[in-house]
């Protein structure tokens, strides 16, 4: 029979139709059917069951299983290379798989010619090996997607070496993360006395360590080692070279070393005692920080709370207030055993796993005095007094040194004063070492990469500065660097990714809530969001990628008088968001104080 054209009128609008997969350009149709692939590939597995057109057989452990060649060389790398290739295999009509375990292949091959794959706790482990070693990308991803989701603290060292010895990057970089986040609970696994002597060294030298203390490392370390101490011993001045003994406490080591039974081990830990106790540093870092992802605790000392007194009394009733600790994983605060003086503006600096606490004010007397607090030992212990009393002074930790600059001052009759001294805490002795270009009291102080940065405060000359400067303490020689946007002093400092960050303070009589910070490497500033509330003499701390805003104080009005009250609230600024929120409160109001993290 003889059919007619078909008639069409013209159109010469384009249109797309978003439904059956069907794409309408001009007058032609793109058809796409995805259920006729699957379809395919159904009806191509229906044959391969039944026998019909299969051209060669693979055996694997004695079973054979009779296959299309063209089916495997489009899915595989490995059979596209076997029967397109030169390899004798190539017109062979069965090929012997070695390597492969029967009833793995068969999963495979179900998966070759269905898209289907059924994978589990039993099977995962050989399917990515076989799925791996023929090239099946889809189901090498699939079993590196199940075993992330299977891994736990009893199995975490396992699967990381087991993605080495695959080369799995990713499966590899996920154990590793996990096992960087769950360190202390690996630990306790049997696993970890199994890992080689170079993984051990990769994990107890990482920064990214979720650990509440140093001890942690060493304890893995010295069970390692103990594990197979004839073989092992040999390594401990290589391993304990990774773990940052500074921050344990002395006695901690002392009792390690009464218990070791094995003399060579023994020795090698009197060792390193002996090279922190005489602070020579040959066998051990003296001038360590805590890891990055370790437990950092922000430590908030000194200062005075200033509240309003009842109505009939008037005024603002002041007391000095002594020490809170916030503890950055459960973001709690605590009590911390005080100082033997509350001081009213100090200098609070961390050194070598110690907190210093330097002068300030007692009862409108300037204090010279210096005491240390060791979070280990949790006590205080009275060290050398600074040469000249000051308060509102900087002080900042640099080369494993103190260095007191400026402040007020009770010294030969003067208010202020520009001098700089250097405390060694190898023998416990205060130095004159130079001077300020001029006199300055209530300024931001810290350092970065061997200098020491002074910022804003009040000076001889002029009581609100915007000037930033750079002290070498090697060469004893200042750098002006540009002025921030705002001048400013009772602002808190701190230094995050590369950043001197400015934080609230006073401008003339204003309290201020702005913030902005200073780029170390392009040598310029920007503005920063600012706080949810103003503060003149916050504390302020960076710890894991934050910037903790501490207290403060913000200006009271009455029809009376104008004066600052306290205040107790907690904020927090993350750059990765730009952005401020709140953190849990002091547990009392508090002003003019330190910020320390250990």
């Amino acid at each position: 029979m003889t059919m007619s054209p078909l008639k069409f009128c013209c159109n010469s609008n384009t249109t797309k139709s978003q439904s059956n997969d069907n794409v309408n350009v001009g007058n032609d149709v793109s058809y796409f059917q995805p259920k006729f692939i699957s379809n395919v590939l159904n009806n191509l597995n229906v044959l391969r069951l039944s026998g019909k057109f299969c051209d060669v057989e693979i055996i694997t452990e004695n079973r054979i299983f009779k296959v299309h060649r063209a089916v495997l060389a489009a899915s595989s790398p490995y059979f596209h290379a076997m029967f397109t290739g030169e390899l004798c295999e190539k017109d062979q009509d069965s090929v012997e798989l070695h390597g492969i375990p029967s009833y793995i292949f068969e999963i495979l091959l179900n998966f070759i010619y269905s898209g289907n794959i059924n994978m589990t706790q039993q099977n995962v482990q050989e399917l990515f090996v076989a799925a791996d070693m023929v090239g099946l990308v889809d189901v090498v991803r699939g079993c590196t997607e199940f075993l992330i989701k299977e891994l736990q603290p009893q199995n975490a060292i396992g699967f990381y070496r087991f993605a080495d010895d695959l080369n799995s990057t990713e499966l590899k970089l996920e154990a590793e993360n996990y096992i960087q986040k769950n360190f202390p609970k690996v630990c306790n696994e049997d696993e970890i006395y199994n890992l080689e002597k170079d993984i051990l060294i990769r994990f107890i030298s990482s920064e990214y360590l979720k650990i509440d203390s140093e001890l942690q490392v060493f304890e893995l370390a010295l069970r390692w080692i103990n594990h197979d101490i004839i073989q092992r011993r040999q390594f401990v001045f290589e391993i304990l070279s990774h773990i940052r003994l500074s921050l344990i406490s002395f006695a901690v080591l002392r009792k390690t070393i009464a218990a070791c039974d094995d003399c060579s081990l023994k020795v090698a830990l009197k060792s390193f005692y002996s090279d922190l106790l005489d602070k020579k540093g040959c066998l051990v870092p003296l001038n360590v920080k805590p890891r990055n992802c370790a437990k950092k605790d922000i430590y908030v000392i000194g200062g005075s709370k200033r509240e309003k007194k009842k109505i009939w009394d008037g005024g603002l009733a002041m007391y000095y207030v002594g020490i809170e600790k916030f503890d950055t994983f459960i973001r709690e605060w605590n009590q911390v055993p005080n100082m033997t003086i509350n001081r009213l503006v100090p200098g609070v600096a961390a050194l070598n796993g110690h907190i210093y606490v330097v002068g300030g004010e007692k009862d409108s007397d300037i204090l010279a005095s210096c005491e240390r607090y060791d979070p280990q030992e949790n006590q205080w212990t009275e060290v050398a007094s600074m040469v000249v009393s000051r308060c509102e002074f900087g002080l900042c930790a640099v080369d494993g040194y103190l260095y007191a600059m400026g402040g007020w001052v009770d010294d030969e009759g003067d208010d202020m004063c520009d001098s700089i001294e250097r405390y060694d805490p190898k023998v416990n002795l205060w130095t004159r070492m130079g001077s300020l270009p001029e006199p300055r009291f209530s300024m931001g102080l810290i350092s970065y990469e061997g200098l020491i940065y002074m910022v804003g405060g009040c000076s001889s000359s002029k009581r609100n500065l915007k000037d930033l400067m750079s002290y070498n303490p090697a060469t004893e020689e200042w750098q002006t660097l540009p002025s921030m946007s705002t001048p400013r002093f009772q602002m808190g400092v701190a230094v995050l990714d590369d950043h001197l960050y400015v934080v609230g303070g006073t401008n003339k009589q204003e309290v201020l809530d702005s913030v902005e910070r200073y780029n170390f490497r392009t040598n310029e500033w920007s503005q920063v969001p600012s706080m949810k509330v103003e503060r003149s003499g916050p504390a302020v701390a960076a710890v894991n990628g934050l910037l903790y805003v501490i207290g403060g104080a913000q200006t009271h009005k009455t029809p009376f008088y104008r004066a600052q009250c306290t205040i107790s609230s907690v904020e927090c600024f993350d750059p990765m968001s730009n952005s401020w929120s709140e953190c849990p409160p002091l547990s009392e109001t508090r002003a003019e104080a330190g910020a320390v993290v250990i």
